[in-house]
């Protein structure tokens, strides 16, 4: 999570010499974003611009990488998983959870869960990508990595 509490430009090129170690088939980042019941409440959110720099160096790292844009940079800015597709993302992953249990799995507070990143929303989210030049695939989405 860029921005976590206490991260550092240290444990920041620690986790890039990880990823490109441990050569994963999909590396998740997104920003630190705080939750009312946690320690890390009153902590600042992660940087939007460090996250999207992170994410096109991790591309340019392992360029066949499964690189989700998350929903955490759908909350964090309004377009923010489209910035992250811009900057290397190349997975979306929609909120399939039915309305009715989605409270029970916020990680942190002003999730987005309806609208775009739910999976009724789907046409909006193929109309927004598309706006960026981008079209949804709905294959498997498996890894070209072996």
């Amino acid at each position: 999570m860029v921005g976590s509490p206490w991260q550092t430009s240290d444990t920041i090129a620690s986790d890039l010499e990880l990823i490109y170690d441990l050569k994963p088939q999909m590396a998740r980042i997104g920003p630190f974003l705080p939750h009312h019941d946690t320690p890390f409440r009153s902590m600042p959110p992660g940087d939007l611009r460090l996250t999207l720099y992170l994410l096109s160096i991790i591309r340019i790292m392992s360029p066949q990488v499964l690189l989700p844009a998350t929903t955490a940079l759908g909350t964090l800015q309004k377009g923010g998983r489209e910035l992250g597709i811009l900057h290397g993302a190349n997975v979306v992953m929609p909120n399939l959870s039915p309305v009715s249990v989605r409270q029970k799995y916020m990680l942190y507070d002003n999730k987005l869960s309806s609208g775009t990143e739910a999976a009724e929303g789907l046409l909006q989210l193929q109309n927004n990508f598309a706006a960026i030049g981008y079209e949804i695939s709905f294959t498997r989405g498996d890894s070209p990595m072996k």
